[in-house]
């Protein structure tokens, strides 16, 4: 995801601006990158490795911190440009175009990998000689019903299974230019209202629609926005040099124990049955199904705290920043500098092992060998990227609109 050439996670010194770049926060790449491994991971089903994810040892997943993460590169890349001097002396279109034409490219590369998922599946059905595939991540529409399901993927009301987290950034970063404007005008405005469209979100299930099938989006925007909107308040928290969220102790420990506790409710089923069965209860009791259940879609209660607690816990620690920033993190970090063109590579690479391993299911190599020989790729890939953005102007291609440029391309703000 685009993401600004220097930065830094908590502060960075106040006064005006230099000219000179801020130093870059070693904890964004490598974060980041470490999101892109556990989804790629995540999405080659039945490797031994998908039990280390942060999935297992909290109520979230990786998504959740794509759209923290997301949001607040957003905030670092793009606020400079909204800023009232700066829509005064350039105008407002200066800040909302950049966010524009990125929600495209990612628009596209939703695309690009939606009909490699298709051609893998079908090419796949073929050889193995297995019709069943075609019928697996929601494909069953598109053999079945092309005409409406074609349509469909180009307004993005169908989405095929583990190629559906862009559409959602996409649509967040078209209203990203207000979302920015209003958190730098009264940042706590911003998140009451992103709180209250949560709300009424889980409260009538608000969604936007699929088509042809039924129901709404897994990675519903107008759920998700509530993350992205908080990553966004970080950010601008740190083009002012402070944190949106002071430090404390007590939060610290607030924090921590909640980690803790999510742990223990996963681990130790008598606890965890009390307490699903409690939540049951209130459930039953009239309390807002998005407050007491472990909801994807609509970002549950558990969900959304744990991936906050988590996050807060690992702003305040010293050595994780050491740690992210030592010379063993750097392949995270490169992985992390190339986001979007990590992500799209990892997303195809990772449809390819599913279908592979479903053709061979005697080959007990493959979940061993598969996902690090994908991590390898997708380095290779982050590699070639960094490589082209560190080439001499005149030495690249003179096109700027591919999916590299794009990705490799650092706005300032």
């Amino acid at each position: 995801m685009s993401q600004p050439d220097g930065t830094k996670l908590v502060s960075f010194p106040a006064g005006k601006a230099t000219g000179a770049r801020r130093p870059r926060d070693p904890r964004i790449d490598a974060f980041r990158g470490l999101a892109l491994v556990m989804i790629f991971i995540d999405h080659v089903p039945g490797n031994p490795y998908e039990y280390l994810t942060i999935r297992n040892f909290t109520h979230s997943d990786a998504a959740e911190a794509f759209f923290l993460m997301s949001g607040l590169a957003a905030a670092l890349a793009y606020s400079g440009r909204l800023t009232s001097e700066a829509r005064a002396e350039h105008g407002l279109w200066n800040g909302i175009a950049p966010m524009w034409k990125r929600s495209w490219t990612l628009y596209l590369a939703h695309i690009f990998m939606t009909v490699w998922a298709i051609a893998i599946f079908s090419a796949a059905a073929g050889i193995y000689a297995m019709p069943e595939l075609l019928e697996q991540i929601n494909l069953r529409q598109v053999f079945g019903n092309t005409g409406e399901a074609l349509f469909g993927i180009a307004a993005l009301t169908h989405q095929l299974g583990y190629v559906n987290i862009l559409p959602a950034y996409s649509v967040l970063l078209l209203f990203a230019p207000l979302m920015l404007m209003i958190g730098l005008w009264r940042p706590w405005a911003l998140l009451t209202l992103s709180l209250v469209i949560w709300m009424a979100a889980g409260l009538w299930r608000l969604n936007l629609p699929n088509f042809p099938n039924p129901g709404g989006w897994f990675f519903n925007p107008i759920s998700w926005q509530l993350l992205f909107v908080l990553g966004a308040l970080t950010g601008l928290g740190m083009r002012r040099g402070e944190r949106f969220v002071p430090k404390s102790r007590a939060l610290f420990w607030a924090c921590l124990g909640f980690c803790v506790l999510a742990l223990v409710w996963k681990f130790v089923p008598a606890v965890g049955d009390v307490i699903n069965h409690q939540m049951a209860r209130l459930y039953q009791a009239g309390i807002p199904f998005h407050l007491t259940t472990h909801d994807k879609t609509f970002v549950a209660l558990p969900r959304l705290l744990n991936i906050l607690a988590l996050a807060y816990v690992l702003s305040c620690l010293p050595w994780v920043t050491r740690a992210c920033a030592h010379k063993v993190a750097a392949p995270l970090r490169l992985l992390g500098q190339q986001g979007l063109l990590v992500f799209c590579t990892g997303t195809v690479v990772s449809l390819m092992f599913q279908v592979y391993m479903a053709g061979n299911p005697l080959s007990t190599w493959m979940g061993w060998g598969l996902p690090p020989l994908g991590i390898v790729i997708m380095l290779i890939t982050a590699w070639l990227g960094s490589a082209r953005k560190a080439a001499p102007r005149g030495s690249a291609p003179s096109a700027q609109g591919g999916l590299v440029a794009s990705t490799a391309k650092r706005r300032t703000g």
